[in-house]
């Protein structure tokens, strides 16, 4: 029978270490050309335009085969619900037959931020100390416990428009991650003013920081705008970065940031530099010197939520977590 895991059951066996693992073999696998993952298919919803997806994948070297099925629906903080629900409907490879459904809203928070953290890993100046987090929720929260993963932090700064949010995210997240300063500051230039590495985590539709801003030798984590007509960051920074992506296919279709900078003429399609997993696999050159701006633009990929969901599925089995339920 089918095991049904809840968002407590997945969180208790996806610690972020092991996440940011999985994630980096799931990128490897899919820009190895050795996984299946069409574009994901989206229909808008009512007069808000809400966001509906359904993202299938099919991994062979993981014997993972599964769909997200995801909603975005900005108007849901105001009856106290999260913006982003999802759903993971994993199959058996051999029958098709389900095998498991799991909540799916904390992997598609928590595969995001591990993402992140591979693309830090992988493009970040080594040395780099210095955070500047734009957005307080729940991806800026999974961000900065990611990136503290695999970069020692001495400073992080946090910025939302809403002063409330971000003395509450400071506070929350002292308990979590202890770089030697944590604090909030007035301005999203202030934020990235010499910041090592930047992570932009918002739900803006127009840019939040522009080139600038932006010292030689930054990192971009840049999350947000997932629709084709967003941006979070101007053309002129996007140009002047070493632009990678988690799929070139995606990125072209949906990436705002990087399709308004194409129309606006400032890159091409190839002015991406690769794929994240080609870099993680040593076939594409990652930073080339300590002074350059490395962009990774961030969609999310069908691949990184079934690989997840293989993950907790073992694990929670392991353990004896979740509940069996017939259909």
């Amino acid at each position: 029978m089918p095991l049904f895991l809840t968002e407590a059951d997945v969180r208790a066996v996806l610690p972020m270490p092991d996440l940011i693992e999985t994630m980096q073999a799931a990128l490897v696998e899919y820009s190895g050309g050795r996984t299946q993952q069409p574009l994901r298919t989206v229909l808008e919803v009512g007069d808000q335009k809400a966001f509906f997806g359904v993202m299938p994948a099919f991994l062979p070297g993981m014997s993972a085969l599964g769909t997200k099925l995801v909603t975005v629906y900005g108007s849901n903080a105001a009856v106290g619900l999260p913006t982003h629900l999802a759903t993971i409907v994993m199959l058996d490879t051999g029958t098709g037959a389900p095998i498991a459904f799991l909540d799916g809203r904390y992997i598609t928070e928590a595969r995001t931020a591990a993402v992140s953290a591979v693309s830090t890993r992988w493009l970040a100046r080594k040395d780099a100390r210095t955070l500047a987090v734009i957005g307080t929720g729940v991806q800026a929260r999974s961000h900065l416990e990611a990136i503290a993963c695999v970069r020692t932090l001495h400073e992080v700064k946090v910025w939302s428009p809403n002063p409330d949010h971000r003395d509450s995210f400071v506070n929350d997240m002292r308990a979590h991650v202890k770089p030697t300063t944590l604090s909030s500051v007035t301005s999203a230039r202030e934020a990235v003013d010499s910041a090592d590495i930047i992570v932009l985590a918002t739900s803006s539709r127009s840019a939040v920081i522009h080139n600038d801003w932006v010292a030689d030798g930054t990192h971009i984590c840049a999350v947000g705008a997932c629709r084709p007509d967003q941006r979070e960051m101007d053309g002129a920074l996007v140009a002047r970065a070493r632009l990678f992506v988690d799929s070139r296919i995606g990125a072209l279709a949906e990436a705002g940031d990087i399709v308004l900078a194409m129309r606006e003429g400032l890159i091409t399609p190839d002015s991406i530099a690769g794929e994240l997993g080609e870099v993680a696999a040593t076939r594409v050159d990652a930073r080339r010197d300590d002074a350059e701006v490395t962009l990774f633009k961030s969609l999310g990929m069908a691949v990184e939520d079934v690989a997840a969901a293989q993950l907790a599925c073992a694990r929670a089995r392991d353990r004896g977590l979740g509940r069996t339920i017939s259909l």
